[in-house]
């Protein structure tokens, strides 16, 4: 029952990445902006259509620290190994893949839900944006946070599934993996006294 949870959070959150993806550009951007002829792709036909044309660079003031925009990201985080060189996104994808793989392994032998959901998170993001890679050559980005002219890196819902999960996993380890070996080593003191 906890596996198909557990499959569930991967789906449910690369979906909704795709989907919020899907609406920003189909729906808000295509037909606001570009004035594109013709009606947009449904959701399951723009998810399943490859090769896809980039949209150009957009930014749209939402707030004084908020921008919907519209960038491509060729690399991984932050714009790392970033590359316009046509086989990149394939051997960015096939990294991405490796390693959910690796965590789906960790998830596998994993006990704690504390463990296993960050875990999820991270390898629904990586399967999300190596989708993107995939479909149109580079992760879509449209979340910019900044302050006067400080930009964050623009970033997607995949990014922060990865960024959660990674932080929780963090905690996860640092701080309730001592908690447990702590009542755990309380528990055999308790079992030896007990003999």
């Amino acid at each position: 029952m906890q596996k198909v949870f557990l499959v569930g959070v991967i789906i449910s959150l690369a979906f909704a990445d795709q989907l919020s993806k899907w609406w920003l550009i189909e729906v808000f951007y295509k037909p606001r902006l570009f004035e594109a002829d013709g009606p947009s792709l449904s959701f399951f036909e723009w998810l399943a259509t490859f090769g896809q044309q980039q949209l150009p660079p957009i930014s749209i003031e939402i707030t004084s620290f908020f921008n919907l925009v519209m960038v491509w990201n060729r690399g991984v985080s932050f714009g790392i190994f970033s590359s316009v060189h046509e086989i990149m996104p394939y051997v960015l994808s096939a990294v991405a893949l490796v390693m959910a793989v690796i965590l789906g392994v960790w998830m596998s032998r994993a006990k704690y839900l504390t463990t296993l959901i960050p875990l999820s998170m991270i390898i629904s993001g990586a399967v999300a944006n190596v989708w993107d890679r995939l479909r149109f050559g580079a992760v879509a980005d449209f979340l910019d946070f900044h302050y006067q002219e400080i930009h964050y890196p623009a970033f997607n819902v995949a990014d922060c599934c990865i960024v959660v999960g990674v932080l929780l996993l963090a905690v996860d380890g640092i701080i309730i993996e001592r908690c447990r070996n702590k009542k755990k080593l309380q528990r055999e003191i308790l079992n030896e006294s007990a003999c």
